[in-house]
């Protein structure tokens, strides 16, 4: 026993290396911009009396979190004027995206929603383009600043500070907003970002391939983009497995994602309230979810992406069965913290298992380009599969819908015992390490 808990507590100094700490305050910066152009400016909109129609079209502001894998070939190759001699190529893209975000946060804080709504709009797509740019540098930088050994625990870390920034700018500034105008709230959220730009300026830039640093689109333009546009997805597509693993990163996450699209309306209808659902939910959950992502990242040390990721699959899986319980019982405070900490935490597990293998397989040539693209992928999950839940939820009970759920989570499973069995995930992922690009 005594030499098990040796060998948890060195995992555990995983976590106390400069560059993992690191990502925990730029997963914050990540995270800070996100609310500001959703759930904190609807409610700004709704004081300004803007129709509920104008509020739900502002969702299509959005869209750059999703299409970002399309320009971030530019951010993975292209070198910025001054910035990437005097930084680096990733430092100075990362500088120049948090200045970006800086400027579209007060500018959105200085718009008028009642006297200009395009404006706002405009402002807030400046946001999240600057945002998601940031995500695509963030992520590359992650990749390619951490051994393999660390991505368990950095992908915790990126979780965690993505949430602490959420709450900046959700409770935050909403409380902040309580005792000062709309544009001071929005200046201070500008102000955060400081926390990412210092962040970068104290850290080193990563080593990347000479072979990065090569090519310009002023030489010789249709080589650079062949390079930097084609040369991603193609070396991607050269190596053995690519479509079982492409199925297993769109399936693995599937039956948590299910369940959560129906979570807060399961909430409501067995008889929770508001504030029952912020306390254990919300603020409860949040602990859970941060708790299990360092406990993923710990296992991720331990016991290797792999192993993982299997042991975390199996945990989503189970932790779904909590919900039909749940269902059976009705409204119980006890037991929903008790459901709500069991999902969180196994989610929080699974997220961080699934990072740590996303990171591993890409080629550090192309880090930015490759993780937009699984990221992207990814999500599909979260959006275009899991968007039939509410009609399966209709068409069952409660507790008939979560069982369902907890099968859906069997073929991400079966997939990844199936590529272990046949040995595709070492060889992806050693094919990822070793090519040249």
């Amino acid at each position: 026993m005594r030499g098990a808990a040796r060998s948890w507590l060195a995992a555990a100094r995983v976590y106390g290396d400069r560059r993992v700490i690191a990502i925990l305050f730029l997963g914050f910066s990540s995270g800070m911009p996100l609310l500001l152009t959703l759930s904190t400016l609807s409610i700004w909109l709704t004081e300004e009396e803007i129709s509920k129609t104008t509020i739900g079209l502002f969702a299509m502001i959005g869209l750059p979190y999703t299409l970002k894998f399309i320009w971030a070939p530019l951010i993975d190759r292209l070198h910025l004027p001054l910035l990437t001699r005097w930084l680096g190529r990733r430092r100075g893209w990362a500088i120049l995206t948090q200045l970006g975000l800086m400027v579209g946060i007060v500018g959105l804080g200085g718009s008028d929603p009642a006297g200009n709504a395009f404006a706002v709009a405009v402002w807030a797509l400046v946001v999240t383009f600057a945002s998601a740019s940031q995500d695509v540098v963030i992520d590359a930088y992650r990749v390619e600043i951490l051994e393999e050994r660390q991505y368990g625990a950095g992908a915790a870390m990126i979780v965690a500070g993505y949430r602490l920034g959420m709450l900046a700018s959700g409770a935050g500034a909403l409380y902040l907003a309580e005792a000062v105008s709309w544009f001071w709230v929005y200046a201070a959220m500008a102000g955060l970002m400081g926390v990412g730009i210092v962040t970068v300026l104290v850290n080193p830039e990563p080593d990347l391939p000479a072979a990065d640093d090569a090519a310009s689109p002023l030489d010789d333009p249709m080589a650079w983009l062949n390079d930097a546009v084609i040369g991603p997805f193609a070396e991607f597509l050269r190596r053995g497995g690519w479509l079982p693993i492409l199925l297993f990163v769109l399936f693995y996450k599937f039956g948590d994602s299910l369940a959560g699209v129906m979570a807060n309306p399961f909430y409501v209808e067995i008889g929770f309230s508001k504030s029952e659902i912020a306390s254990v939910s919300k603020i409860f959950g949040l602990i859970a979810t941060l708790g299990g992502g360092f406990l993923g990242g710990l296992l991720v040390v331990r016991a290797g992406i792999m192993q993982s990721l299997l042991w975390c699959g199996l945990l989503q899986m189970v932790s779904n069965l909590m919900f039909a319980i749940q269902a059976l019982v009705g409204h119980d405070i006890a037991m929903l913290s008790l459901t709500i900490g069991v999902e969180n935490i196994a989610g929080g597990m699974g997220t961080a298992a699934f990072v740590a293998y996303l990171s591993a397989l890409c080629n550090v040539a192309y880090t930015a380009t490759q993780y937009a693209l699984l990221s992207s992928f990814m999500a599909l999950a979260r959006t275009v599969l899991s968007a039939p839940g509410g009609a399966l939820a209709d068409a069952t009970d409660w507790v008939t819908f979560f069982l369902v759920t907890t099968v859906a989570a069997l073929p991400g499973l079966l997939l990844w015992w199936w590529l272990m069995r046949r040995g595709i995930v070492p060889e992806m992922a050693r094919a990822a390490a070793g090519a040249e690009g």
